[in-house]
């Protein structure tokens, strides 16, 4: 969805204001990407209602079991992520946002506090934990309209048939190391 109001765009921030975090809470996509000095590039689009806005400064996002699991292997090694959203309905925006992430595993101190904000999803893996140093507004003039028509729920319905013991088994398999063969630690964070 688009934004209510004015945004002066091509513009740069320190933080948040309300009317870009209105424009947040309204996306149902968004496309996080990361990267170490020697690894490919990884961009992942993103939804589910999985990000949250903490504070002007902060945002987390939840990270479902996938095929691949570049980002926590990219964030272990090098904090950088970018964080972008791009407006398919109202007027045209782009927004990006960078800074410095963490991720925090099931087994770590601060996994429930953040995880209690997230309507629980099976399959959940990782929490990214990412403080804004720059937000920056552009034009988007270039996006196409596209409608919303709802969520796919594949993802959801396979975590629940694995089960836990399934989906351990599955980031035994598939989830231990980057493309590049970075580690991701989730056997020995999550389990």
């Amino acid at each position: 969805m688009g934004i209510t109001g004015e945004i002066t765009l091509g513009q740069q921030y320190t933080e948040l204001n309300d009317k870009l975090e209105h424009f947040i809470e309204q996306q149902k996509i968004y496309f996080v990407a990361t990267a170490t000095a020697n690894s490919k590039v990884n961009v992942s689009p993103k939804g589910m209602d999985s990000l949250r806005v903490l504070s002007k400064n902060r945002v987390i996002w939840l990270n479902l079991t996938g095929s691949g699991n570049e980002t926590a292997a990219h964030i272990q090694e090098t904090t950088r992520m970018t964080i972008m959203f791009a407006a398919f309905q109202g007027n045209p925006l782009i927004l990006r946002l960078y800074g410095t992430a963490k991720v925090v595993h099931k087994n770590d101190a601060d996994w429930d506090e953040l995880y209690a904000h997230f309507d629980p999803l099976p399959g959940s893996r990782q929490i990214f934990d990412l403080t804004i140093d720059l937000v920056q507004s552009s034009c988007g003039m270039a996006v196409p309209f596209l409608d919303y028509i709802g969520e796919r729920y594949q993802l959801e319905k396979w975590a629940v048939k694995k089960g836990d013991a399934g989906i351990r088994d599955y980031w035994q398999e598939k989830n231990q190391q980057s493309l590049d063969g970075k580690p991701t630690h989730i056997m020995d964070k999550n389990t």
